[in-house]
């Protein structure tokens, strides 16, 4: 079957978009793998579906499936990827736009400087909403690796999210604690790990390990909870620079019964079509 697609990035993090609004199509799991395989697809750290809304005042639908084929929840990044992609092949100019996800929709506003400001709705740090079974609700969870203590923080961001407050992230032990807390049987559905130094309260670095991909070079959603987790633990203000891998994103957060916004840039880098 040919699919036609586009290729795009935001902060590095990188994805091949397909619209399905005039084509129904729905990879299987393997196609989704072959097209997020660096050597034998396109290349990407996640797959973008976007297709016609079932919520009246939105543009589109979207779905999010990682590289290894598995369903994701939500992407920051990807889906100020879409508001671009929308923009450009539908000329939409600036201003805002609403986007369905999972059954919600989300406002997205495109500026003028290539820009996109995304709510991300409210942080949820109800364990039910990740899901993290634990007794009761806790501003931080203990858990042992290497025979030490490392307490993180747990939020949703529409997705899961374990976040760990690390002295240097450079030196954070991102590719071992972090698939072994994200298979941890606390968390039945997985978890994307990230690893937060904090530099003052309104600047941080950040690493995250994402379930399905491994460490990507920025994650939005990742970005997002961790600054919910550090106004949370009282360590950041309301307006956080979040400095990742790939690049700088900007979230505002005033705190609990507020909405979160991220603020960022999205790159198309070409376009294709591939027999898969």
């Amino acid at each position: 079957m040919l699919f036609q697609f586009t290729k795009m990035q935001g902060l590095g993090n990188d994805f091949v978009l397909l619209d399905a609004r005039q084509r129904a199509l729905l990879p299987t799991p393997a196609q989704l793998r072959q097209l997020a395989d660096r050597r034998y697809g396109v290349g990407c750290d996640q797959i973008l579906l976007i297709d016609a809304p079932s919520l009246p005042g939105a543009t589109v639908r979207y779905r999010v499936f990682n590289a290894d084929g598995s369903p994701a929840q939500h992407c920051g990044n990807g889906v100020r990827c879409v508001a671009r992609y929308l923009a450009h092949h539908d000329g939409l100019p600036a201003g805002s736009l609403r986007v369905e996800i999972g059954g919600r929709d989300y406002e997205l506003q495109l500026t003028a400087d290539g820009m996109v400001r995304v709510d991300m709705g409210e942080p949820d740090f109800a364990p039910a909403a990740l899901p993290l079974r634990v007794a009761a609700p806790a501003a931080r969870y203990p858990f042992a690796f290497e025979g030490a203590s490392w307490p993180f923080g747990a939020v949703s961001m529409g997705n899961p999210h374990a976040v760990f407050d690390v002295p240097d992230v450079e030196a954070a032990p991102v590719g071992t604690l972090g698939p072994l807390l994200q298979a941890d049987a606390m968390f039945p559905e997985r978890v994307n790990v990230g690893f937060m130094q904090v530099l003052d309260e309104g600047h941080i670095r950040l690493r995250v390990f994402e379930r399905g991909a491994g460490e990507t070079p920025a994650c939005g959603t990742g970005a997002c909870a961790a600054v919910a987790v550090g106004r949370v633990w009282g360590r950041l203000g309301p307006q956080v620079s979040v400095r990742l891998t790939g690049g700088e994103l900007r979230i505002d957060w005033p705190g609990p019964g507020h909405r979160l916004w991220m603020s960022g840039p999205a790159v198309s880098v070409f376009a294709g079509e591939i027999e898969l």
